[in-house]
């Protein structure tokens, strides 16, 4: 029996729980491909200061997926298609949680009447970001509190 995942908007009592997320992922399933130097200098502190997060989750409202009444991933979706941040938790990925809220991007994509869909993407996500259809624009590397990141421009255009 499979469980369902309900993807839903973000709620102000949902952000420790999406830093927990976006820190244990990275420092569990992307330090497969980065140095311990470069997850810690991208997520430091597993205690994130939440003030700032907050602040930007007030106004992108970031998609949030659920599998039996827990937060297993987010998304952060703006308005002109970018997407920032996407997470699925490192205990749930394989569930299908990611394709869920991929496809979720897609339909607010399509309300918004979106040709482009964008993200910057690490080496740990490129695989399952080329399976959704996006290409690859621009390999990056990016200065994170002194330290330099691989990651890819890649973008989902609709014909």
């Amino acid at each position: 029996m499979t469980t369902k995942i309900i993807i839903r908007q973000y709620i102000p009592d949902d952000a420790q729980h999406l830093a927990n997320i976006y820190y244990h992922t990275i420092h569990h399933i992307n330090v497969k491909d980065y140095s311990e130097d470069q997850v810690n200098a991208w997520a430091p502190d597993s205690s994130l200061d939440l003030t700032g997060w907050e602040k930007k989750w007030e106004t992108i409202t970031p998609l949030v997926a659920l599998m039996d009444n827990k937060i297993v991933g987010f998304a952060e979706f703006e308005l002109n298609g970018h997407i920032d941040c996407f997470y699925v938790h490192h205990e749930y990925q394989g569930f299908g949680i990611g394709s869920s809220l991929m496809n979720e991007v897609f339909n607010k994509a399509n309300e918004l009447n979106l040709k482009r869909v964008f993200a910057e993407v690490s080496i740990t996500a490129k695989p399952f970001f080329e399976s959704k259809g996006f290409k690859v624009v621009k390999q990056q590397n990016v200065e994170i509190r002194g330290v330099k990141l691989t990651n890819f421009i890649m973008e989902n255009i609709k014909p």
